[in-house]
């Protein structure tokens, strides 16, 4: 077994109330690596086409990685992926904090979790062991009372447990699993697989440390981040410190990414955040990053400091996009949904997407339930994402996706449903980034800005221009350019976007190509190099698609919402929009540079380049 991990994953049957232990053997760990490598693995092996996200047919599986718990900063994630209940396909997602590296001391790689059980139930996993116990007192609560109870009845106040909210319960569709309150597995709706199989959490305590070949080489490259770190936007203010700069570029998304004009952008800064209301800074896992806030407000809203801070997308979704301004009562929308468990991208474009069918006639004071909900009113957004979590009136619709809301509207609705295959469209603007967008597009998982490219770092002077070079990218190009070149920085650095999702390294943490390659030789002995990894990303990204396609995705569903084909209406971006036909080509030139025919159908030699021949059959 390579040092890293563990050789051991655990499978746990909640219909027949059953616990396995598997053990992989050598090759399967470097092929799929982890994370996101193993959920695609497994929901292609092993759930049959067509399935119901919310039924007991669907798996839910959290994975770490090789990096996962070991000495080194970023190591603290951990993926959780299923069929998506809001796309219908490809579902995954990652989360930072401690729960990672508590479950690879805890003495397992990864859980696979099938079936559904009777009644609610938790996972209790601890030093290489597990049971399943009742949750039937605790179904209901809302995170933090339900954190509570578990750690009091394991006497143990160091536990880690991920759990979800009434949202979960509830089967919001995109409901997220919270991570000690404070930290989300956001996107894709984990939290309701997890409510569908009467799951109320999976709590871990570890004593057992992860062997890696080369503690040297680790505490080096450590000493040479904190170096880097001193200077690091991040540990002062965390995401969205750019807030009035996003603003003034264009990157802000503004009333539902229709509006360029946001007078009050630095009300919602980061740096008014922690000059008002912030009370802390965090951080995960052995990471000397800390960037995730923590605030405090006592009036007109009381937000607890135990649920954590808004981060750039709560801040955007919640505020900007619903032309909110009003800092406190973002906070505490931000607070709600960590305390139900629902994902703050998709709660805020939904509720902006209410908010422009309502000023539009398209629903009424009947169907708000007598809420005014006007863009930029501060109480509205606070009570409707309760609604969300609770399916309460008009958050029963809501709570299903603007996709599927914009169905049941009618009334040419769907002109405001901001989404890629059903899920929201993060508050990364495309009209500004255009190879974002098409990063969009065809992202397996619907909409994401963290498995993708960011246009602006192909500026002249960007810090990340000097990285990509690594990889052959070389000159810097216009930001307003769609090109072939744009292309294929996107596809390198999504595959090792991807990789990191494997590895379960944290994006935030400035380790170059170069260095990430020393940390996995390091930590695995593998004589591993750039090529291997950045295949391997490669490969987990077509493995989804294939996915994708096997569940009825095709070349129709890789586009973007009409609105993003004409300028907004005022301010910033008012002359600037996406060419049909010139998205359409970059669509093109992705799929041949991907190895996939023109509909998007990975070929079958590509298929064995990336060493997944078996794949092939399930076309």
């Amino acid at each position: 077994m390579p040092y890293g991990y563990l050789g051991r994953i655990l499978r746990v049957n909640l219909s027949k109330d059953k616990l396995s232990i598997e053990y992989p053997d050598e090759i399967f760990y470097r092929r799929y690596l982890g994370g996101e490598g193993f959920v695609a693995y497994y929901l292609l092996k092993e759930l049959k086409p067509g399935i119901d996200p919310l039924g007991p047919e669907n798996k839910l599986i959290f994975a770490a990685g090789p990096v996962t718990g070991v000495p080194i900063a970023g190591n603290s994630r951990n993926s959780i992926g299923a069929k998506s209940p809001l796309t219908g396909g490809f579902g995954e997602s990652e989360v930072g904090g401690y729960w990672g590296a508590e479950l690879k001391h805890a003495g397992f790689d990864a859980v696979i979790i099938e079936g559904k059980a009777s009644s609610p139930v938790y996972l209790w996993i601890h030093n290489g062991e597990a049971e399943i116990r009742d949750a039937s007192h605790i179904w209901g609560l809302e995170t933090g009372d339900a954190q509570r109870v578990i750690r009091e009845e394991l006497n143990d106040n160091l536990v880690r447990v991920a759990l979800i909210g009434p949202g979960g319960e509830n089967l919001v569709r995109y409901a997220c699993i919270m991570v000690d309150l404070k930290d989300a597995a956001g996107r894709t709706g984990m939290g309701a697989v997890m409510g569908s199989k009467n799951l109320k959490a999976v709590a871990v305590r570890g004593s057992g440390r992860i062997e890696v070949s080369d503690k040297r080489i680790l505490t080096e490259l450590s000493k040479h981040l904190i170096q880097k770190v001193k200077d690091m936007r991040l540990c002062e203010y965390g995401t969205g410190s750019l807030f009035e700069e996003y603003a003034a570029s264009g990157n802000l998304p503004i009333r539902n990414f229709r509006d360029g004009e946001f007078q009050n952008a630095a009300a919602l800064s980061a740096k008014n955040v922690k000059a008002t209301v912030r009370v802390g800074m965090e951080g995960c896992y052995a990471c000397p990053i800390r960037c995730k806030k923590i605030v405090k407000i006592d009036e007109p809203f009381t937000v607890d400091p135990a649920y954590g801070g808004p981060e750039y997308e709560a801040l955007a979704s919640l505020g900007s996009n619903c032309g909110v301004d009003d800092l406190k009562a973002v906070c505490k929308a931000n607070e709600i949904c960590n305390r139900f468990s629902i994902d703050v991208i998709s709660a805020g474009v939904s509720i902006a997407f209410a908010m422009e069918c309502y000023e539009n006639g398209l629903i009424s004071d009947k169907e708000t339930g007598g809420l005014k909900l006007k863009f930029g009113n501060a109480e509205a957004l606070v009570r409707m994402v309760e609604m969300i979590g609770r399916r309460e009136g008009l958050g029963d619709l809501l709570a299903e996706g603007v996709k599927r809301a914009s169905e049941k509207i009618g009334k040419d609705s769907e002109r405001f449903a901001m989404h890629v295959k059903g899920q929201e469209i993060p508050m990364h603007e495309p009209r500004f980034k255009k190879a974002l967008g098409v990063g969009y597009a065809v992202s397996p998982t619907g909409a994401d800005h963290m498995h993708n490219f960011h246009d602006t770092f192909l500026t002249p002077n960007s810090q990340e221009l000097s990285v990509l070079a690594e990889l052959g990218i070389l000159e810097p190009i216009p930001l307003e350019k769609l090109c072939p070149g744009k292309i294929r920085a996107l596809i390198y650095a999504v595959d090792w976007r991807v990789l990191d999702n494997c590895l379960l390294l944290c994006s935030f943490v400035p380790w170059d190509y170069v260095q990430k390659t020393s940390i996995v030789r390091a930590v695995t002995g593998w004589n591993t190099t750039a090529w291997e990894l950045m295949k391997t990303g490669e490969r987990i990204t077509t493995m989804a698609r294939v996915f994708n396609i096997r569940e009825g995705f095709g070349r129709k569903d890789d586009w973007l919402p009409e609105r993003f084909f004409n300028p907004r209406i005022s301010g910033v971006l008012s002359d600037t929009a996406i060419d049909p036909e010139e998205f359409r080509e970059a669509i093109d030139t992705y799929y041949k540079m991907m190895g996939w025919d023109e509909n998007g159908v990975p070929t079958r030699e590509k298929l064995e380049e990336l060493d997944i021949g078996w794949v092939a059959s399930l076309l």
